[in-house]
């Protein structure tokens, strides 16, 4: 018979897995023991004073009001990030001599050499050899609805062919093992499993120059934000509207489109990922679904703003089908549109021609912002931004006039900022000389191939 009780109480400083991996060294142990007894009953203790820990796996816990059968899984899962050696030290002391006990499940990785937990491990760890409370407990926590699924925070890996289905790896989402440990939100980095960048900027409001159109539509994207959950929940709405919120930037190149967007999420305190289309689509049939499921999984749990930029390069007028790879890409094209439409989040793409976007497509959105170049007092407002206080353009330049003059966007200014100072550093200069800033915008309308 089990019986495990703890009087140590979980202090408020900093994590405390030494006491979580001491109660959890105490289960394994008990239930060893319980095996090799032949003792049919067992009892769990909750883990004590929770309501005053402050690590973040008892916060977890205690938001989502989850059990003590749900606190010792999540311990299971993380012990391998945290401890590689835990499970098989831990079980050979329970044994007191070498062996397997293969009734506790586990496998072993391919890089990983330690004990890694499988749906058999956890179901022998909470409920023994009690066979109706193991098959109650499967059902509980790995059912879609569960929230560990729901939310992706953990889950059991797909068994190979004919195996059974507790035989899969116990998976932890790294973002959450990395939470639990440190306190810290893991962002995963940019790969072809992952395909998309987070967008940060020093920037503010203040040095952006938009037109006051296109702020008012900007506003609407924060007032979603901000009152999406009364309007959803508390006016219930959620009957009747779609899940989260779809807009358009178009405009062009330079104009402020990823800008304003990472600006938002900065403002919103939330992370902004741009999804690289060019890395989007692969060429294995299904990778394309797999990594989107990821990436989509990934940000709607963690309420992240995803930007698609260039998103006419795939959300273009479709063309006539021609082959087997241009039915994949339509396929795979519907499927994103599918999981943009059913996310529970915001969503910009951001496109140079708002022609060029599928028109079945662009009904979906709910906010279309346009981008356009600046006007003259707008480029004016971007030029006397621009240069840095050291290294000012020279008095007999007229800003005013230039702004008048060329039709420049905002990503044109920098550009011919950048050449101007590097020059004017290059060949120790104080100031811009009015011969080097026409000479920059020159190399800049060039490089567009528009007249000067």
């Amino acid at each position: 018979m089990i019986v495990i009780k703890h009087t140590s109480e979980i202090t408020a400083r900093g994590l405390n897995l030494d006491y979580y991996f001491s109660v959890l060294s105490d289960l394994i142990k008990a239930r060893v023991r319980d095996h090799f007894t032949g003792a049919k009953s067992f009892c769990l203790d909750s883990l004590p004073a929770l309501d005053k820990a402050s690590d973040p796996l008892t916060k977890f816990i205690m938001e989502n009001q989850l059990g003590i059968e749900e606190h010792y899984l999540l311990l299971i899962a993380l012990a391998p990030h945290v401890r590689p050696g835990f499970f098989d030290q831990v079980i050979q002391e329970a044994l007191l001599k070498e062996g397997d006990f293969p009734q506790i499940g586990g496998v072993r990785g391919k890089q990983f050499r330690g004990f890694i937990p499988t749906g058999e491990t956890a179901l022998f760890l909470l409920a023994g050899e009690n066979w109706s409370l193991r098959q109650e407990l499967m059902y509980k926590f790995f059912n879609p609805d569960h929230l560990f699924s729901r939310t992706k925070v953990l889950g059991l890996e797909a068994p190979s062919d004919g195996e059974p289905l507790i035989s899969g790896k116990l998976i932890l989402n790294p973002s959450m093992a990395t939470y639990f440990t440190t306190g810290r939100e893991y962002l995963p980095l940019y790969s072809t499993q992952f395909p998309a960048r987070q967008l940060r900027t020093p920037l503010t409001w203040a040095d952006a120059v938009l037109n006051r159109q296109t702020l008012q539509h900007i506003d609407e994207l924060r007032s979603w934000f901000n009152h999406n959950k009364q309007l959803m929940k508390g006016m219930k709405m959620s009957r009747k509207l779609g899940p989260g919120y779809r807009a358009l930037f178009y405009g062009p190149p330079g104009t402020g489109k990823t800008l304003s967007a990472t600006l938002l999420a900065k403002e919103l305190k939330i992370p902004v990922f741009r999804i690289d289309l060019s890395n989007t689509i692969s060429k294995y049939i299904g990778e394309t679904e797999k990594n989107l499921a990821r990436l989509f999984d990934e940000a709607e749990y963690k309420k992240w703003m995803l930007f698609f930029d260039e998103a006419d390069a795939l959300f273009g007028k479709r063309t006539q089908v021609k082959d087997a790879h241009d039915r994949y890409a339509n396929q795979e094209v519907s499927y994103l549109m599918q999981r943009i439409e059913t996310y529970d989040g915001l969503v910009i793409l951001a496109s140079n021609l708002k022609t060029n976007m599928d028109e079945a497509f662009t009904r979906r959105f709910q906010s279309v912002v346009y981008f356009p170049y600046p006007t003259p007092e707008e480029q004016l407002s971007i030029w006397q931004k621009a240069f840095p206080q050291k290294l000012q353009p020279s008095k007999e330049i007229d800003l005013q006039n230039i702004a008048q003059r060329y039709k420049l966007s905002g990503a044109n200014v920098m550009n011919i900022v950048q050449y101007c100072c590097l020059t004017a550093l290059a060949n120790k200069k104080k100031t811009i000389s009015a011969e080097l800033f026409l000479q920059g915008i020159q190399r800049e309308l060039l490089k567009e191939g528009k007249s000067s």
